[in-house]
């Protein structure tokens, strides 16, 4: 008796290193092999998280990742935004050009505020959130900037400035824990909140709203010159993912997959937020998949905002969507901006 229960140990553990040895000949081909798909993927998804960086090099030289990054890249939209073109009118039509202009059109019965439109993008929930008074979508931002706070939730900004629907937006400097100091600058209300002592001086992409409700994109733009060019909020951030139609030039796929967070408005004005879940690493979606879904649905203009563990939709004082398991647990993760629709 004993000796077959001995003989039953043997062979389970036998069986047990044999499906370790797979999983790890299954890693080394998916890290070593011949397909580059997976290592461009870990690598370019790795370097654009800012936490997580030393993953690529964990695996692979500095000469094998610049190989990469040379073979994954995009081009940035070398036009000026027309806002002569955004002719803002959402009202419902009589007639659509297709089925996804009549889902972004038909309200939600009760609902002249904003419609949620669910999306799959691979294994990853999206959400698309269409906006019929452009108008009425404006910056927040954490009480107030300074070394050594948090930030804020977006649900907790979106709440304090009575938001219907609000996501994150601007980058931050990131301390692991989030931080109250923005990257770039920050426009509110007509006037800087941050980087006024470089508004005539710091060139960056900037993405704003005006006072009627258009999105504006300004690349290589100081703060005042957005000022001039009407931007009344705005922050910065990117890549400009399609300007005046012109979708952005992608070669590979450069920051891998990953949550993703969007704003982009048709040439009828209906403001668009889009947020797709997703774990670094394993889902998500990339630039091209966020493209290929604002342009589905008429995006005319659209840019990239903070995406990752900072990913956050709130709705009705509600977080909507499925951020990272660890933002997830915590309401989601202190950010500095957001957009909001407030009523």
């Amino acid at each position: 008796m004993k000796k077959r229960q001995k003989k039953k140990k043997v062979y389970k553990t036998t069986i047990l290193f044999i499906i370790l040895d797979l999983f790890a000949m299954a890693g080394f081909i998916l890290m070593y092999g011949p397909y580059d798909k997976f290592r461009n993927l870990f690598v370019n998804t790795a370097l654009n998280t800012m936490t997580h960086q030393y993953l690529a090099k964990i695996f692979y030289s500095d000469d094998t990742i610049e190989k990469i990054k040379n073979s994954n890249y995009f081009v940035e939209i070398d036009e000026e935004i027309n806002l002569d073109d955004i002719t803002i009118n959402t009202k419902e039509k009589n007639k659509y050009k297709d089925s996804y202009e009549e889902e972004l059109f038909t309200r939600t019965p009760g609902n002249d505020l904003y419609k949620i439109i669910n999306l799959k993008v691979g294994m990853a929930n999206g959400y698309l959130v269409a906006i019929y008074d452009p108008s009425k979508v404006k910056l927040i931002s954490t009480k107030k900037f300074n070394v050594g706070g948090y930030g804020e939730r977006i649900i907790t900004m979106c709440e304090r400035y009575g938001g219907k629907v609000c996501i994150n937006a601007g980058g931050f400097v990131d301390y692991g824990y989030g931080s109250d100091i923005p990257i770039g600058t920050v426009i509110k209300d007509g006037e800087i909140i941050w980087g006024s002592d470089v508004a005539d001086t710091q060139r960056d992409n900037i993405i704003g709203m005006t006072k009627e409700g258009k999105l504006t994109l300004l690349s290589n733009a100081t703060a005042n010159e957005a000022l001039e060019a009407g931007i009344n909020d705005g922050l910065v951030f990117g890549p400009f993912l399609i300007v005046n139609g012109t979708p952005l030039t992608i070669v590979g796929d450069p920051w891998g997959k990953a949550p993703r967070v969007s704003i982009a408005q048709t040439k009828d004005g209906i403001l668009l937020f889009l947020v797709i879940d997703g774990e670094n690493y394993i889902n998500g979606a990339s630039l091209q998949d966020v493209i290929n879904i604002l342009t589905r649905y008429g995006a005319y203009n659209a840019a990239n905002l903070d995406g990752g563990t900072s990913s956050s939709l709130v709705v009705e004082n509600k977080l909507y969507n499925n951020p990272p398991a660890a933002a997830k647990a915590t309401g989601g993760r202190y950010v500095v901006t957001g957009w909001g629709l407030i009523p």
